[in-house]
Formats: C-alpha cells, sequence, structure tokens
C-alpha cells in the first residue's frame, strides 16, 4: 500500500482569514497546519479523521480556518463537546482551539475535568492574557495590576498559570510554546498528537489591539528569549541564554538560576530535563516559573503515561458486551419484568 503525503496545504480551508493584521493567531494557524501534516503522514491518519472544536472568542474561529471536520461550540464548552467526541468515536483526532477567557473562565470545570480524566485531545491554548473578541477584558491570566476595560485601576487578582493548573489537575502532557517560534509550537503540537491522554500546548499569542506586547519582555525577539526563556529538551540539561551559559539547579525545595563557572558552579551540576518523571514536583515548578526572577519554559515541560478516558470507556464497554444477556434492543426490551395487554 502506497503511503500517502501531507503538507499543510492539504489542511488549509478556503475561506478568508479575519484576524487583525499581526495578530500571534496567524502563526499559530500556521503551525497547526504543518503540524497535522506532519501526524497524518506520519501515522498515516486518513484525512477526515481529524476534527476541530472550538469554544468562543478570536481563537475559536479555527474550525473555519482548516480543511477538516469542525465543531463551533458556545463559550466555555469546547472542552465538553471534545469529550463527547473523542468518547463517541475514539479513531478521530480531536483537536481543540481555546483562549485563555474561554477555557480558564466560563469553560474552567470543563477543562480541569477533561485534565483529569486524561481525555485523549490535543488542546491549542491561546493565551493573549486579555479577552480580544469582547473587546479587551481582564481574563482569568492577565498579570496583576494591568489596566483594561474592566480594571480601569488596575486588576487586583492573582492570574492562573496554565500549567500549574494543568499538572495540579493530574495532567499527564502540557507544553508551552510562543506564537512566533513556528517550528517550535510544531514540535510541541506533534508531541501532543503522539501522547495518548489529554496534551496541553499553551502558545503565548499576543494581541496587537488590546494586549500589545504582554509577553516582550521574555518573549519578544530572539535576542530577548534566549536570555529569558529556555526551551527544554528530554534527556538535556537545562541550559539557556545566547551562550548556554546559565542553568537551573536545585537549591533546597526550589529552584535556582546560577552562571555555569561562577562560584565553581560546573554544568554537571545543572538538571537535566526528564519530561516522563511520574513525580509532577519538578514539572510543576518548571511550568510556574516567572520572569524575571527565572525564565519562562518553553517546550514539552510534562509527558507520562497513564490511562485515558476514551480508551477506559472502550475497554469497559467491551467487557460488557462480552457477559451481557442483553444483545439487542429486542433483549432489553424483554428483560426484567414484563407483561402482555390483551
Amino acid at each position: 500500500m502506497e503511503q500517502k503525503k501531507y503538507t499543510a496545504a492539504d489542511f488549509k480551508s478556503d475561506q478568508e482569514v479575519k484576524w487583525c493584521p499581526g495578530c500571534g493567531d496567524h502563526a499559530i494557524l500556521n503551525s497547526v497546519l504543518r503540524a497535522m501534516a506532519q501526524v497524518a503522514e506520519e501515522k498515516q491518519i486518513d484525512h477526515e479523521k481529524f476534527t476541530v472544536v472550538s469554544g468562543i472568542g478570536c481563537s475559536s474561529r479555527f474550525p473555519y480556518y482548516v480543511r477538516t471536520y469542525g465543531f463551533h461550540s458556545i463559550h466555555g464548552r469546547a472542552g465538553a463537546i471534545s469529550t463527547g467526541i473523542k468518547t463517541a468515536n475514539p479513531k478521530l483526532s480531536v483537536w481543540m482551539a481555546s483562549g485563555d477567557g474561554d477555557s480558564l473562565a466560563i469553560g474552567g470545570n470543563h477543562f480541569i475535568h477533561a485534565v483529569r480524566r486524561n481525555v485523549d485531545l490535543n488542546v491549542v491554548l491561546f493565551n493573549n492574557e486579555i479577552y480580544g473578541l469582547t473587546k479587551g477584558q481582564y481574563s482569568p491570566t492577565t498579570k496583576l495590576g494591568k489596566i483594561t476595560k474592566t480594571s480601569p485601576f488596575g486588576t487586583i487578582e492573582q492570574p492562573f498559570k496554565p500549567g500549574e493548573l494543568v499538572i495540579g489537575a493530574r495532567g499527564t502532557f502540557f507544553a508551552r510554546s510562543v506564537d512566533a517560534e513556528i517550528p517550535l509550537t510544531q514540535k510541541c503540537l506533534v508531541a501532543a498528537a503522539n501522547h495518548k491522554g489529554m496534551a496541553v500546548t499553551e502558545v503565548l499569542q499576543n494581541c496587537v489591539i488590546f494586549n500589545d506586547k504582554t509577553h516582550a519582555p521574555y518573549a519578544g525577539d530572539k535576542a530577548t528569549r534566549a536570555e529569558h526563556t529556555i526551551t527544554l529538551e528530554h534527556g538535556q540539561k537545562m541550559l539557556f541564554g545566547a551562550n548556554k551559559d546559565k542553568g537551573l539547579i536545585f537549591n533546597g525545595i526550589e529552584l535556582e538560576v546560577v552562571k555555569v563557572g561562577e562560584g565553581g558552579v560546573s554544568v554537571d551540576e545543572v538538571l537535566t530535563h526528564d519530561a516522563h518523571a511520574q513525580n509532577p514536583v519538578i514539572h510543576f515548578l518548571l511550568a510556574g516559573m516567572k520572569y524575571p526572577d527565572y525564565p519562562v519554559a518553553l517546550g514539552v515541560i510534562r509527558d507520562v503515561e497513564a490511562p485515558n478516558y476514551d480508551s477506559e470507556v472502550e475497554r469497559q464497554i467491551e467487557e460488557v458486551k462480552a457477559t451481557s444477556k442483553i444483545t439487542c434492543v429486542d433483549d432489553l426490551l424483554r428483560s426484567g419484568s414484563t407483561w402482555e395487554v390483551k
């Protein structure tokens, strides 16, 4: 059988993309199209097996811009609908596009329980730290003190760290990227698609209209990213900086940034990233690192194996069918107490 080959163009729809010029969503769309093509070719998944589900928000226009089956649902319910689709048809590759307001505010309950259940979904979490579509209200990830349409004197709420939320809800996969880092985002999304279970990839995305440059201090240009982010690779030392001369070590129960060669610190003392460690403590600390005290962690932070919901449902159904005396609707109607009406 001839192997099917796919390109990003195979997954791009003919619809006009209606995001603001300069919006980070354009780059994320590019990354997703490339990732879908790579996954389809490597795993030989038929094009029609891909499904994209979204909620409400700028990111939730996604189903229109990809040539797959899609479902543009309602605010915050993308997780619930994605769970239903994947459970009903486990053979589908289900991708969920959602924003920080959509999934972490009104959809927060659905989100954490989809994570807890470990439903086999590929979640692309767009994080621009603002409500963009509804014109600039602060969201659950907006930085403390930020002045917005709904916080004219600055927010007084501590924001969520999506990675901490995912890992705290017993998540098995969490990755993070930056919208402009298309190859890194693609790499994270391919890893997410290869993960059996709920895979959440947070993409730090820029909203040029209502929250421009919110990620710029640590993810702006390439030079900034080199000094203030760390791209984690499983099995590799946690080094960062333009010259790879900075690293992370454990100082008691906390992470500490060190400079290799200073204070007697050698590269051997720098931590090695283990994305597959079952104990979530180190992953939780990495996901929660905050600029400027720490570099912001990018790449696949956590990727561990655990039973996933849809496979367990399928297994349970097959077990029950194998031993059940009821094999059809007629058997069901004639089971239990029956009587004849004359």
